[in-house]
């Protein structure tokens, strides 16, 4: 999970203008017809910042078809922000200034794809799932 931190600390500190504002528009997948995919090594992250906030599952259904990510509480805020996946920090918000050239992260994608690998993961999955999964693992 460090090695996902680091990479999450990389992207962060990259110098691509970004300004998220928590407007929550990128969480409504409805709304975006996207859902951010999880390696197991962010699922793992996730999970880990999941159960910080109490909680042991998922709070609301897998199924992100319906509507909003099932990170997001009920007043509309992500219960872990800090540790969301690679997808959220880089793809989907137009608000905070649309996603990333893929040529600018395609090294920390390998790199995430090498700690799924290691960890026994068979690629991205969906975020409820995937954290789901992570949940039961840990």
């Amino acid at each position: 999970m460090d090695e996902v931190r680091a990479i999450y600390d990389e992207v962060a500190a990259r110098p691509v203008e970004r300004a998220c504002t928590g407007r929550t528009e990128c969480c409504r997948f409805k709304l975006t017809g996207k859902t951010p995919l999880l390696t197991k090594g962010e699922a793992f992250v996730a999970a880990k910042a999941l159960r910080a906030t109490g909680r042991t599952r998922l709070p609301t259904p897998v199924d992100e078809r319906s509507g909003a990510c099932p990170m997001l509480t009920g007043q509309g805020r992500c219960m872990i922000y800090e540790s969301r996946p690679f997808g959220c920090r880089t793809h989907f918000c137009a608000a905070a200034g649309g996603p990333y050239a893929r040529r600018d992260v395609l090294d920390l994608i390998r790199r995430l794809e090498k700690v799924d690998a290691a960890l026994g993961g068979d690629g991205p999955h969906p975020i409820g799932p995937a954290i789901a999964g992570a949940l039961e693992e840990l």
